[in-house]
């Protein structure tokens, strides 16, 4: 299914689950222990290659922004790599390239992350540079500074990203309709009003209240021991003195169900391929574990490949669609969407497309899943996420976000295993739980321009 995460690089983790490891490979056991400022570090052994993937993970996103102030976290992540009391303008980036290293950051509505891999001799300058920007940020009130300057590229990255782009305009609609008054319900990126009114003083605050040592996480992943990164550590991070008084609280909250069904339509003439989707609230890694690894499971085994049911029957058997699954952003930390979707080969109508699609849905609330493709299912999540501990970046990410969110490296190892105990009733129990019944939902047409008045 198409999905659209706008602001920063969130894109890369929504459908990922919060293990990508396996207990048997102790290679990929994690080492942690905690700064004296509060600074929790993990510490991911892998000395295949003399290079390092160093992350620092806030514990702030999207939902934890004040009323008004949608967007700052993400225009946070731009500022941070502008200028500080010892790095010039433009230059933390430079520094990095300069030494080989790649960088980045992205920002989703639970976290905020910026990460750089190198070449393990250079693991102490990415230390002493993120501590730099932890501590020493310039933000300022002129309008060439670093704070102003990128919120204008932020309205501009908006216009290209969200306001130039039919589905995530449509998405938009959708997440404001499913999370009501939830943080949840405003894009990551903000709204452009309430962007282009943050001020320095907004963003300083911002600062002060969350880019803490008790509020971040250190991962590194690499060729380097417990003690090397301790020592290097100790010597950067822990030389940051605390200045916080309390923790801040963070924006998370239950989300309320669905009050009615409701139908959402949005046309537009850069649309070429329509699009029909349901949206239900479900659960969450962070909000009930057996439960999602059971959804998880359930979605996969319905539309989570060319082998689902809905693929077969709907693009193979009745050539009915061109694509057609179902999939959950499971790894939020509240209540996630869960969402079936499907595009329409052409001559069909979307009505034509949904009955279609809903009569495999209801075959397989009905009747359940057989043995064969639950084991099927559950065996290729956890072959997945094996095999994904051979990305240095990826385990430092996925242990990063898990303990972010309020996680534990435990979630992380035993993910192939939890998944493995799935059984076929915890499977169809789940989906018949979210999908099933009268459950409200949120029903989201995307259309050309021209189709708009024959559908509605």
């Amino acid at each position: 299914m198409r999905i659209f995460l706008a602001g920063g690089l969130v894109a890369t983790a929504m459908f990922a689950g919060p293990a990508q490891a396996d207990t048997a490979e102790a290679e990929w056991t994690p080492s942690t222990f905690q700064l004296s400022n509060g600074m929790d570090v993990v510490v991911l052994p892998d000395h295949r290659a003399p290079v390092v993937t160093h992350m620092v993970w806030y514990k702030v996103g999207a939902v934890d922004e004040d009323p008004g102030k949608s967007g700052i976290a993400h225009l946070f992540e731009h500022v941070m790599f502008k200028e500080t009391d010892d790095i010039g303008p433009e230059e933390f980036t430079t520094i990095v390239q300069r030494n080989g290293g790649q960088l980045n950051a992205f920002t989703s509505w639970d976290y905020t992350a910026y990460y750089e891999r190198v070449a393990k001799t250079q693991l102490e300058t990415m230390m002493e540079l993120e501590a730099e920007r932890m501590t020493d940020l310039i933000i300022n009130d002129d309008p060439e500074g670093p704070f102003i300057s990128e919120r204008d590229v932020v309205k501009e990255e908006r216009r290209q990203r969200i306001d130039n782009n039919p589905g995530v305009i449509l998405q938009e609609q959708v997440m404001s309709a499913l999370y009501q008054d939830h943080p949840y319900n405003i894009t990551i990126i903000g709204k452009m009003e309430e962007v282009g009114a943050l001020t320095p003083q907004d963003g300083l605050d911002f600062y002060k209240k969350w880019y803490t040592p008790s509020e971040a996480i250190l991962v590194v992943a690499g060729d380097v021991t417990e003690d090397e990164v301790r020592t290097l550590a100790e010597k950067t991070y822990g030389q940051i003195e605390v200045t916080q008084t309390e923790i801040p609280t963070r924006g998370w909250e239950e989300v309320q169900p669905l009050a009615e069904t409701q139908t959402l339509v949005h046309t537009d003439p850069k649309v070429r391929q329509p699009e029909w989707e349901r949206w239900y609230l479900s659960t969450s890694y962070q909000e009930d574990k057996d439960l999602a690894y059971a959804l998880d499971v359930a979605l996969d085994v319905l539309g989570g490949g060319r082998t689902s049911r809905l693929y077969q029957a709907l693009v193979e058997d009745q050539k009915i669609a061109v694509s057609a699954s179902a999939g959950a952003w499971l790894s939020l930390h509240d209540a996630a969407p869960a969402v079936l979707s499907a595009s329409p080969s052409d001559g069909v109508s979307l009505d034509e497309l949904e009955a279609a699609y809903m009569a495999v849905v209801e075959d397989v609330l009905a009747d359940g899943f057989t043995d064969e493709e639950v084991e099927r299912s559950r065996n290729s999540l956890a072959a997945s996420a094996i095999y994904q501990r051979d990305s240095q970046a990826g385990m430092a990410n996925l242990y990063g976000s898990t303990l972010a969110i309020g996680g534990t490296l435990e979630d992380v190892m035993s993910y192939p295993d939890d998944i493995r105990a799935v059984t076929k009733e915890d499977a169809i129990a789940a989906l018949r739980q979210f999908i099933g019944g009268d459950n409200n939902y949120i029903e989201a047409h995307l259309l050309p321009e021209e189709e708009s008045q024959d559908d509605q």
